[in-house]
């Protein structure tokens, strides 16, 4: 293994294959923590502005050409992978969300201290043989992680149940509350949307247009919404492969805003923020939309659920998959502008308290000080015991 000079920080060498999207900020977010606390920083990833951000901050970029889903480049991708360590020769590699854990650690295979950070599970995303097969390589791999890192208790339940043996440290998402606060609503809607009627509800649902996200329950519930309060409005921020298909038939009180730089404004000028996720392991969205004093709906799945404070269960959970359920949850919150703020608030509150930011990245560079210090590459007995839980 590579030893860095005396007086030089440890080499990180962040591995990801999704460049948009939650994972994308979660290691922009890192890079940047990780920077300012002295660590030399190195980002594998596909072409982008993921690698573009990452450069304006400092770090150094490779370029993997990687595509999302395992298939017949898997083993071109693996040895420009292993070249690539090989040149960097990072002191710790970190592979994000499945593609890169799947990657990443058949090129390093335990001879680098490795994090695994899934994300949400693979095999959770999908059905039949292909689950099967993510299911049994996530057990296998698991020898070849010094550290599973899970960004929700749910998460690490999830893959216990599952049969992966590791050694798991739990350290939730956070948020950078300079960036995601609450602002006067009139203001920013008037911005982005000036020709909507200022007293119509505004939904906001944030996030990349895909089956996970679960926008299509929405727009199926958003029927009985619209019937019951015909004056409100759903904004779809974001993009990704269901995007056609969830435009085709959308009714006109439905807008697309597609792909957006920044979502702030969108948390700001929302009534209500809805996220109706199939499965998550904890998405940023309800975290960003709360920091904002937006209250939120999500759908009770793993990471989701967790994400919310337990006063606000009461009022923003709805069943997942289940339109019906979601659009009277909706519907209960859309008239009460008293409870809505008072949600909201609440929620501001609690990501400031246990989701900010720097907290996570503290709690990531204990982790690896901890396998830098101790392990030293080593390979441990996995344990189901040996957590880091911040919380």
């Amino acid at each position: 293994m590579h030893q860095p000079e005396p007086d030089a920080g440890p080499r990180v060498l962040h591995l990801t294959q999704p460049v948009d999207g939650g994972v994308a900020r979660v290691v922009t977010d890192l890079a940047r923590a990780q920077l300012a606390a002295g660590l030399h920083v190195t980002v594998a990833c596909p072409a982008g502005g993921l690698a573009g951000e990452l450069r304006s901050l400092g770090a150094r970029t490779r370029h993997w050409a990687a595509t999302r889903s395992p298939g017949p480049s898997l083993p071109g991708e693996v040895r420009r992978l292993a070249r690539l360590i090989a040149e960097v020769r990072p002191d710790l590699v970190h592979a994000h969300s499945a593609k890169a854990g799947l990657a990443g650690r058949l090129a390093v295979r335990g001879r680098i201290p490795t994090v695994f950070q899934p994300h949400a599970w693979s095999f959770e995303a999908v059905g039949g043989t292909t689950a099967a097969l993510a299911l049994t390589w996530e057990r296998f791999g698991a020898r070849w992680a010094d550290r599973l890192m899970c960004v929700s208790e749910a998460e690490r339940a999830a893959g216990l149940r599952a049969g992966i043996s590791a050694r798991w440290s739990v350290v939730p998402n956070g948020i950078d509350s300079g960036r995601f606060h609450p602002a006067p609503v009139d203001t920013v809607r008037a911005s982005l949307l000036p020709g909507l009627d200022p007293a119509a509800p505004l939904v906001v649902c944030v996030g990349r247009l895909c089956r996970q996200k679960g926008q299509d329950v929405l727009l199926r519930a958003w029927d009985t919404i619209a019937a019951r309060t015909p004056a409100a409005r759903l904004v779809l921020v974001g993009d990704g492969p269901d995007a056609a298909r969830l435009r085709s038939g959308a009714p006109e009180s439905v807008l697309f805003a597609g792909a957006v730089a920044d979502a702030v404004p969108w948390y700001q000028a929302a009534d209500l923020v809805v996220l109706p996720s199939r499965w998550e392991g904890m998405a940023l969205a309800p975290l960003e939309a709360m920091a904002c004093g937006r209250p939120v709906v999500v759908t009770d799945v793993n990471g989701a659920r967790e994400s919310l404070p337990a006063p606000l269960a009461e009022h923003c959970l709805a069943p997942a998959e289940n339109p019906a359920a979601l659009a009277e949850t909706v519907c209960a919150l859309l008239p009460d502008p008293l409870l809505r703020e008072s949600l909201g608030h609440q929620g501001r509150r609690h990501v400031l308290a246990t989701h900010d930011v720097r907290r996570t990245a503290e709690a990531v560079e204990g982790v690896y000080r901890e396998l830098l210090t101790t392990t030293k590459g080593a390979r441990v007995a996995p344990t189901e015991c040996r957590e880091s839980i911040h919380s």
